[in-house]
């Protein structure tokens, strides 16, 4: 089951699907709505039954294009001619949902794996409905983990949450060669961003477009942004923290401009495990997918016959204060990490339509940690965290309408 499947982590998980029949069934889609046609294209591939858009309003756009991609399909193959491994689907045996409750539902729908590449907090939603349904949970949005803390790791049993992230599914990797006890240090790599090296008055004349040209991965507008914030790599030092168990102070950060080496597990004998591919989100999907397996081919290797040169910097805490603050963040727990998040999601929004500039994005963020009433973190239901993310998000709102 893919939730987010129109989405850059939806749409490598079907190539991989696509080209793997043997080993993977679709069972269910889920997007939000805006893709209409791409997504009535996937559930008539696939041949899922049920389909579940976020947006109600987008409801009768989705139900009207996999009519007119069923018929376009029916009509482009004859009798006989479709590979039978990938059956396509006809109008009337599929079902859509409409609604945030739907995408939950879906989630607890009987399935092996669910891979949540919702953006951003709305798939706090559907982790917790996935883990309650005891299914092995694929996570990519990180943000629910990040924002739901002990409400998500409570419900989870051992080995429930497999990650997707590039640095994550690394790190998962690399600890399997020694036992915890003997980790020194887990090392998230980063990139550094399209403003790597710039000194922090320069990035005050950031614009959406140079924010959005990331110079090694092609993702959504929001993490595209984060990442050139290093906003990304601080909600993946508070991820780390969770998935794993290690302290705070276990969890560094090193920037890698190249995105060959996805992170590092140093053990205590001075061993440090890499695991190191092109920047291709294919390869930690399918593990995710197929965890603890490998899927054969799921994105091509290295290229050993020519020179490279791999280059790892320290992080400039000053010009990029987001990774310090994530961590105050994650060390202040309960909600602090999910206003971390919600502020930096509104602030965002904010940027790329051109209300604010590029500093003011952390800053702002920085602004409302400090303001979150601590007395506040010890949120044990949903609505306490959502309640939470509400107020961080207006409050962001609050501040950048200041000026």
């Amino acid at each position: 089951m893919i939730l987010g499947s129109t989405g850059s982590i939806g749409t490598q998980a079907l190539d991989i699907a696509r080209r793997n029949p043997d080993r993977f069934r679709v069972t269910a889609l889920a997007a939000g709505g805006g893709q209409p046609t791409l997504l009535a294209r996937q559930a008539v591939e696939f041949g899922v039954p049920v389909v579940a858009v976020a947006d109600e309003a987008a409801a009768p756009s989705v139900v009207e294009a996999i009519k007119q991609e069923s018929s376009r399909t029916t009509s482009a193959y004859s009798p006989g001619s479709r590979d039978s491994s990938a059956p396509a689907a006809s109008a009337h045996e599929i079902t859509v949902l409409a609604g945030v409750d739907a995408v939950c539902h879906l989630a607890g729908l009987e399935c092996d794996v669910v891979l949540n590449g919702v953006t951003g907090a709305a798939g706090l939603r559907a982790t917790l409905a996935a883990l309650d349904a005891g299914r092995t949970l694929a996570l990519a949005n990180k943000e629910s983990l990040i924002i739901g803390g002990p409400l998500v790791t409570s419900r989870a049993k051992p080995g429930q949450i497999v990650p997707v992230d590039s640095e994550h599914s690394t790190i998962a990797q690399c600890l399997r060669a020694g036992a915890n006890s003997e980790v020194k240090r887990l090392v998230l790599t980063a990139s550094g961003g399209p403003f790597r090296g710039w000194p922090r008055e320069r990035l005050e004349s950031v614009t959406p477009e140079q924010a959005l040209a990331h110079p090694t991965w092609r993702m959504g507008p929001l993490i595209t942004t984060n990442s050139a914030t290093l906003v990304n790599k601080g909600l993946e030092v508070i991820e780390a923290y969770l998935l794993f168990g290690f302290g705070l102070d276990q969890v560094d950060v090193v920037v890698h401009p190249q995105s060959i080496v996805h992170s590092m597990v140093e053990f205590s004998d001075g061993a440090t495990i890499i695991q190191a591919s092109p920047p291709d989100m294919r390869i930690p999907i399918a593990l995710g997918l197929a965890w603890p397996d490998r899927v054969a081919d799921a994105a091509p290797g290295l290229d050993w016959t020519t020179a490279a040169t791999w280059t790892f910097e320290p992080l400039d805490d000053a010009a990029f204060p987001a990774v310090a603050l994530a961590r105050e963040a994650a060390r202040r727990g309960g909600t602090t990490p999910a206003v971390y998040n919600a502020a930096n999601e509104a602030c965002v929004a904010d940027f790329l339509a051109g209300s604010i500039s590029f500093t003011r994005i952390v800053d702002t963020v920085a602004r409302v940690v400090s303001e979150h009433d601590t007395s506040r973190t010890g949120a044990t239901t949903l609505e306490d965290v959502l309640g939470v993310d509400d107020w961080a998000r207006a409050r962001a709102r609050e501040l950048t309408r200041i000026g």
